[in-house]
Formats: structure tokens, sequence, C-alpha cells
């Protein structure tokens, strides 16, 4: 699955967007990797899922009169958009959602398994049904929509479904047969499901005497795409015929067989059953293993023995930090994808199900959060989407595509293409301090200054970085806080590898810190507040959002150094106030939107809902600007809701808040797992211990949070400079390093 080659797995809209987050171009528009100009749709939906036939509403972001809708080119005010939100991505804008959206099934309470490019969708009871997105599935075809279970003509009592790992379930029933003595059940029943495509299920008797019963297995399929099945289009059942001791569907384009072991004595095709006549000694077991495959056999790369993500450890008094940190790692690694062009180099998809497609901008972040266990995802993931950087047009030259993303109900969707442009720099030049070899960084620098030349020639005349397609004419807080962290690390990058360019971006970057300090910042009787957007008349919009966060991610530079933000030191006391403010603090988590601003909406992406990746990102900045109070709220109210999601947190939930008998709401669209959300567990814990490496220079500086919200931690199998780490942090909250390169020196 590369990144120019959208795969099968594809939401509702088949173009690679979640119900609410990275929004598809109309159906007529060009497909990512053959963007128009600009690097994104010009056209997109309002936010969300999916809509019969492709179609999408559209978003009405024109540019003014007589002006063109370059990056640099900004209207006098943006598109008008309504204070509420539309439909599950709170979009806010176009007309009313078609039935799609009422169709979309709900996913907080699937148990969702993942190995990509398979994963299997179950609800808690463990039969298949075929109802909503249940079954087994590969590169986005539905390969098993049903598998219903009967032991002796009855249908098991389920106890219990809950997942064992990120690619497998487990699921516990009983069957009340008429030879029972009493009320206690004498048959159990374990299924074990795995998402590369099998189902082990073990019958048990606690029987004195021996049974014979009957097991009957119903199977059935439509070979839907994923797409299709989410958007209530997934098509009636195939018929099948006996093949291998099981059966075989087939579609056009497409086949899958379900074979069985030990063979069933009966086999019927027309009705899609199997059947055995199991005979259980007394205190005996019987299983019998299901295999599920296609002519598409793929080993998951996660399950690889050379994929990029070693295996790190925590422990530490809040034992909660172990499997906070374990459950991360294995879902980034069933997120893993592998580049069919380049094998060599894998990546992570975004989420499951919906967003399993190519994601610049989120594969990077999360590769750079990912940076303290090592640096081969980076690399790969680099190598990958600077094989879809544009090369042709004055304009467009360096930008790397991505789809338009919704920005909630105050501003029009954003262009995640020009966040990851704003993002490879950053990561290559982080990556490098954290150990990326010298002959890898050489490779990839290029790509990084043809970034790094986009930006400098798109920014405006006002020097602000505006964005092609519906935000044309407006220049973001977030994206400029990208904007101004790219060109400051990016200058440092040119200047140690001795290339051209340096003086130029730091020089940008100078301009826009006191341009940015002076006309973003909104004066009020609370103290101010960064503005989430300005126009070209200098009019600034007020909403604080969690993308406010971003101005505290100022990036790592040598030394141990912490880049300089765009905002002042009385700026930066302000925002970390109101970060740690009821209205932005849930309790659970960063809200999207502050509770008392318009269009507020607990459910709403960007709207008020809890992004996991924007709070981590807040955790990391409060405590590296010293707002360790702030920091240590939200980080413990995040680390309750992991808890409370059995450690595998999704994408984001509900923004309500926190009370003293209250748990945090699941989004019912959610993607669960989701990359940037496994891999704030990285982040967020060696943010605890403030890791800064400078390998070129041969030194690692600790700056651990001083309050040690969590008490003692300490972190094991982590990476500086291509040899093995380990850090701990007392409950005085002082960093002590237990492992490290020889070559290493303690300081900055």
């Amino acid at each position: 699955m590369a990144f120019n080659s959208p795969p099968r797995a594809n939401p509702p809209s088949r173009t690679d967007t979640p119900p609410w987050g990275d929004v598809p171009p109309k159906a007529e528009a060009p497909a990512q990797g053959n963007l128009p100009p600009g690097g994104c749709p010009p056209r997109v939906s309002g936010g969300a899922g999916p809509l019969p036939g492709g179609s999408a509403p559209s978003v009405t972001g024109r540019p003014a009169p007589g002006r063109g809708p370059g990056p640099g080119r900004r209207p006098s005010a943006p598109p008008p958009r309504p204070s509420g939100s539309a439909g599950p991505g709170g979009a806010g804008t176009g007309p009313a959602p078609g039935p799609g959206f009422g169709a979309l099934p709900p996913l907080h309470a699937a148990l969702i398994s993942v190995a990509l490019p398979g994963l299997v969708v179950s609800a808690e009871h463990g039969q298949l049904t075929g109802h909503g997105l249940e079954g087994f599935y590969r590169h986005g075809r539905r390969l098993l929509a049903r598998c219903q279970l009967k032991v002796a003509g009855r249908e098991p009592i389920a106890l219990q479904g809950r997942p064992i790992s990120a690619d497998r379930a487990r699921f516990v029933a009983v069957v009340r047969t008429p030879a029972d003595s009493g009320p206690d059940p004498e048959i159990a029943i374990e299924r074990l499901r795995q998402a590369e495509g099998s189902e082990r299920i073990t019958l048990r008797s606690s029987s004195p005497r021996p049974l014979r019963l009957p097991v009957e297995i119903a199977l059935g399929t439509d070979l839907a795409d994923l797409g299709a099945v989410a958007a209530g289009r997934g098509g009636p059942e195939l018929p099948g015929s006996v093949h291998d001791s099981g059966i075989r569907w087939t579609a056009p384009g497409a086949h899958a067989v379900v074979s069985a072991h030990p063979s069933p004595a009966d086999a019927l095709a027309s009705a899609g059953v199997l059947r055995w006549d199991v005979e259980l000694p007394p205190g005996g077991s019987y299983t019998i293993e299901l295999t599920i495959r296609t002519d598409r056999p793929a080993r998951p790369p996660g399950q690889a023995a050379s994929h990029p993500l070693p295996q790190a450890e925590a422990e530490g008094d809040d034992p909660r930090v172990a499997p906070f940190l374990q459950s991360g790692l294995d879902d980034l690694r069933a997120l893993l994808v592998r580049d069919p062009a380049h094998p060599a180099d894998l990546y992570v998809a975004a989420g499951v199900p919906w967003r399993t497609g190519p994601a610049p901008a989120e594969a990077l972040w999360a590769a750079r959060m990912a940076l303290p266990l090592s640096t081969r995802l980076a690399a790969a993931t680099l190598r990958a989407v600077s094989r879809t950087q544009l090369a042709g047009g004055e304009r467009d030259f360096g930008l790397i595509p991505g789809p338009l993303r919704d920005a909630g109900p105050h501003l029009p969707p954003s262009c995640t293409g020009v966040e990851a442009t704003l993002a490879f720099p950053v990561v290559l030049a982080e990556a490098r301090r954290w150990g990326l070899a010298e002959s890898e960084v050489a490779e990839l620098l290029p790509t990084a200054e043809r970034c790094l030349r986009w930006l400098r020639a798109c920014a405006g005349d006002d020097g602000y970085l505006g964005e092609p397609g519906p935000a044309a004419g407006l220049a973001r807080a977030e994206t400029q806080a990208h904007a101004h962290r790219a060109a400051v690390l990016g200058a440092e990058l040119l200047r140690e590898c001795g290339r051209p360019g340096a003086e130029e971006c730091a020089s940008w970057a100078a301009g826009l810190r006191e341009r940015f300090r002076e006309e973003f910042w909104v004066e009020d009787l609370a103290g101010g507040r960064p503005a989430a957007a300005r126009t070209a008349d200098g009019r600034r919009l007020p909403p604080l959002g969690a993308g406010a966060a971003h101005l505290l991610d100022t990036g790592l530079l040598g030394a141990g150094r912490l880049a300089p933000g765009l905002l002042d030191k009385v700026q930066t006391e302000q925002l970390a106030r109101l970060l740690g403010g009821p209205a932005m603090d849930s309790g659970w988590g960063l809200r999207g939107l502050g509770a008392r601003e318009p269009g507020y909406n607990p459910f709403g992406h960007r709207a008020g809902a809890v992004r996991v990746y924007d709070t981590a990102v807040a955790v990391s900045g409060l405590a590296a600007a010293g707002y360790e109070k702030e920091a240590s709220a939200l980080l413990r109210g995040l680390l309750d809701a992991a808890e409370a999601f059995g450690y595998r947190l999704p994408e984001m939930y509900a923004g309500e808040q926190r009370t003293a008998d209250s748990a945090p709401l699941p989004h019912p669209a959610a993607c669960r797992p989701a990359a940037v959300a496994a891999a704030s567990a990285v982040q967020l814990l060696t943010a605890l211990a403030g890791i800064r490496p400078d390998t070129p220079a041969g030194t690692v500086a600790l700056c651990p949070v001083r309050s040690a919200p969590l008490g003692a931690v300490r972190l094991s199998g982590l990476s500086v400079a291509g040899e093995p780490f380990a850090v701990r942090v007392s409950r005085l909250g002082v960093g002590m390093v237990e492992q490290a390169a020889g070559r290493l020196q303690l300081g900055g």
C-alpha cells in the first residue's frame, strides 16, 4: 500500500477519509496522488461519512473575487460557517448529510482485532452475524461476514468477549443441554479469533459422563468492500461451493475460502453450513480450527521479526504505565503497512477501520512520537512520503499531497498535505538528534530542502503561510506553528549539513515570530488568547481550541535545546492557564473546542471531543515550557481514560465534563486503534523523563517533570544513537540514565 496508491480498505466514501476527519473530494475530483494544483482537492465534503453513490456535499471556500487560490493569497474574510456542527464531523457546512450518515455502523462496542492488511470486527457475544461491520477483512474486502455456532441445536450463552492483544480476541460462552443435571452448565466454549484470518473453537466438558453433541457452524459472505459495508450497501450473501474441507465463495475479481480442521462430517454449500458429530469424554475437549483465506496472502508486517518497533517496557509506582505503553506498542505494530513497491519500508496507517489508506501527515507525526523507540520507523516513513512529493509546477514544487481534513465549526477544512510538507523537515531533523544515520539523513535531505523551498515560496506577502483549497485566504495559527517549527529546525539541519538556505529559513522564522506575537493575539478581560486564524484584512478569529496546543510544540534543537516558539513568555503562560482551565480540560483530556465557545459539541470532531493526539501535544508542550501543574492534570486525565478504555485509546472520545461517578464516553465512529493515539503512550511517558538527545554532538540531556505526577517511572528498551537506552525518574523528579551508548555524555 503506497502513499500514492490508495488501497481497497477505504472508508465509506471510497476515499481516504474517516466519517468526520480527512474529508474526500467529490466523486468527480481527482483521486489522491493525482491532485490538482495545490495538493488538496478543491471541493470537499462537509466532513463526514458514507454517502450513497460516493457523492459528497461541498464546502463553499472560494477565494475572494480577483484573488487566486494559492497558499499565499488570502481574501478579506473566511468563508461563512454556521456555529453548530453537522453530522459526526461537526463540519457545519454544505447540505444536510445523506442517508449514509444514519446508516453508519457504530464502533464503540465492537471488538476490533487488527494485523493489517487483515482485521476482524466482532460483537461482544462472539457470533459473527453479518450485521453492521462484523466480519473478517483482508485488504479492505470482507472475506467472511457470518460465522454462527450452534451446539446441540442451541445458540451458546455468551459470557465474555474481550481483546487479549491487538490482533486477537477471546470469547467465552456456555451451552445448556437437555442432559444437564441442574442449573450449572457443563459445556464451555472458547473462541480465539485472530485478525490474520483464523478462529479456533474449543468445546470443554465438565460432565461426569460422555457426551455426543452435534456442532454446526453457519458461514456466509458478500465479499463486499469495507466502504460499501459501512454505507449499508454490502449486498446479499453469495452462493457457496464445497471446497477444501470447507466452503468457497466467488465474486468478480475476488474469492474467499473457509477451510476447517478437522474436516466436517457434512457440508451444505447451499446453506453455508458445516457440521460435526462431536464426542466428548468426561472432562474432555474438542477443537475446530477455521482458516479464512483469499488469493492475496500476506504476513502482517507487524508480526515480522524485522519490524521497526522494538519492545520497550515501563514500570513505576503507578502500575498502569506498563499496560499503557504495552497496548500502545501493540496497536502501532498492528497498524504497520508495507509499501508494495518498496517492501522494506513500513509505516503506520492512520486508524482502523476507516483510515487504512495513505495519510502522510499522521504517519509522520506517529513516527515522530515513536522516535524514542527507534529511528527506523521514521526513516521508512520519510522515504515513503518523499516518493509522493510533487516535482512539477512552480507553485506546487516541493508540496506533499494530502487530503482535506475537517477543522470544526469555525474554520474551513485544512489541507493535510500542507501539514505533511511542514512535518517532513521536522521529523528528519529530530530523527537525526535521536540517532538516524548520517547516510540516511543525506538521502532524505533533498526532500526536506524542497519542503522548505515550498514554504518560503508560498508564504504570503504578509509573511504568513496560507493553504490551498477551501481555506485559501486564511492564515491558521496551527499552520503557522507547523511552519515556524519547520523553518527553525530546518535552518539548523541545513546549517549543520552544510547546505544553503539556512539563513533564509531562520530569518523568515524570526519575522514570523515578531508578527505573530503582535497580530495573532486577541486581548480580552481574561488575559487574552491566541486567535485560531487571521484573515487578510487583519480580523482575528477568537475561538479557543486544541489546535492552540501546537503553539507549545516548538521542536528539538541541538545540545538539548528547545526551539523558540511563536508566543512570548507572557503569552505562553496565559495559554497554559487556558489549556489547564475547565473550559478546555474535560478531566479526561483536552477538548477540541472550549466548552464556552459557540458551536461546542462534546462529540464533535475538533468541535469539543477529546482528541488524544492534541492532548499528548499539550502535555509534552506544557511540561517542556515548565507548566507542570497543567501538564500533570491533563496527563492523569488521559491515563484515567486509557484505563477505562482497556488501555486501547480511541482516536477521540466525548469531551463531557468529568464528575466523581462518571466514565469517559466513547465516540460511536472513532477509529480504534488509531496511530497517533497509540503513539501517544510513547510520547507521554518519555515526556516525563524529558529525554533530549543530540547524537551528532554525542550528548543526551534529561529535563524530567519535577513534580513526578505518576511517581517513580522507569523506561527501558528505548534507543538513542542506535543503542539501548534506559532511564529512571524518581518520586522527587530526579532523572537518572541507567543504560546508554558508551559514546554519549550526559548534559546539553
